[in-house]
Parts: C-alpha cells; structure tokens; sequence
C-alpha cells in the first residue's frame, strides 16, 4: 500500500487521473475602434480649420465599392472643382494641405495666391488605373484625390501635365513643393514620376503606404 501512494501522487500530478488542466485566463483585447466617435472627432478637426463640410450617408455597392464616413466639401478655403464623396480621413489632411502648403508654395514662388483648384474627381467605383479586372482603386472607396490644376490670382494657370517638367522654373519648383508637401500628409502620393497614368495629375489617398512618387 505504502508503494502505492507515490504512483497515485505522480498520477495526479500528471493528469492521469482524468482531471482536466484549467484553462488559462483570456487575455484582454484591445477596445473596438468607434467608427462613429472618431467621424464625428474628424468632423470637429474640420470646423476648427474653418472648413464647411456637409456629412453623407454611408453607401456600398455589391462589387466591393463603397462611401463611409464621407463629406462632401462645401468650402475649405479655396474652391476644388469636380469633388464627389470624400472619406473624412482624408478630407482632414486634404483640407490642412489646401489651406497651409498650396497657398505658402504659392506666395513663396509667385507671389500671389491661388484662386482655384482643379481636380480630376475623388469618389470612382472603378478599379485601380482603370484597368479591368484589377484590384479596387481608393476611389472606389471615396479616399483619393486626384489634382490637376491650380489658378492663380495673377491669371497663370499651373497644370501638372503641362508645368511638371515645363519649362518654368517657378511652376516646376511649385509643383514640387506641392508634391513635397502633400508626402507628409498622405499615405500615397503619386505624380508623373510614378508612371504614365499619372502624368497630368497628382493622386493622394489615405490607403496603404507610405508610397511617395
């Protein structure tokens, strides 16, 4: 019997009694991030810059494109042609380079200011470079911008297709700073360096990156 007892505690101790081992304590996860709490902290970074936005309703579309958490640009100091839906995220950052880096590249190369911003649109459901069967664009997902233009108030007109390499320095140099500036805002930059796609226009979005081009 006293040989017994030692086998029976090496039992116990390994389980081979049909006891099962207690489960270890789950960790904690981190909180839900809310969606709707940081729209609504984006919106007031907005009105604290003087922007005037107007909130849209959320709309998805079977083929993946969507529009969440996205305004519409009423005013944001300088009017940008052809805006549709554009993600608050990136509204936010559009907006500070808009108000600060394109009027400061403008009085420091020109003189002047700018009146005018031409954009080729931001929300497309399409896929990227428009080319079938690719992966979705971050225009399909309201978060890119696409800029072409800038009108001055002395009467000039800047076009990335046509200044980008022009042969005015100053609206080269503009443009530039613009590119410059705008890598420190978004996730991805693209320019007429990135590629042929992209040799009339900058593209930012605020999709995966950082990518500066």
């Amino acid at each position: 019997m006293r040989r017994l007892i030692p086998i029976v505690l090496l039992c116990m101790l390994a389980g081979c009694l049909g006891q099962k081992p207690q489960p270890s304590r789950p960790r904690p996860l981190p909180p839900p991030i809310d969606d709707a709490r940081a729209f609504r902290g984006c919106l007031t970074d907005l009105n604290a810059l003087g922007a005037k936005v107007e909130p849209l309703p959320d709309r998805s579309w079977p083929n993946g494109c969507s529009a969440t958490q996205s305004v519409k640009l009423v005013s944001i100091g300088i009017p940008v042609t052809n805006l549709g839906a554009v993600k608050c995220g990136l509204a936010l950052p559009f907006t500070q380079w808009v108000q600060q880096s394109v009027q400061q590249a403008a009085r420091a190369r020109f003189g002047t200011y700018v009146t005018k911003i031409e954009s080729f649109g931001s929300f497309a459901c399409r896929p990227v470079n428009n080319i079938q069967g690719g992966r979705l664009s971050e225009h399909g997902r309201a978060n890119a911008i696409d800029i072409a233009a800038f009108n001055l108030a002395d009467g000039r007109r800047i076009t990335v297709k046509a200044d980008w390499n022009g042969p005015d320095d100053k609206a080269r140099a503009f443009l530039r700073d613009l590119h410059n500036a705008a890598c420190r805002r978004f996730n991805v930059v693209l320019g007429p360096d990135a590629n042929a796609f992209h040799q009339d226009h900058f593209h930012f979005d605020m999709g995966r990156g950082p990518y500066c081009r």
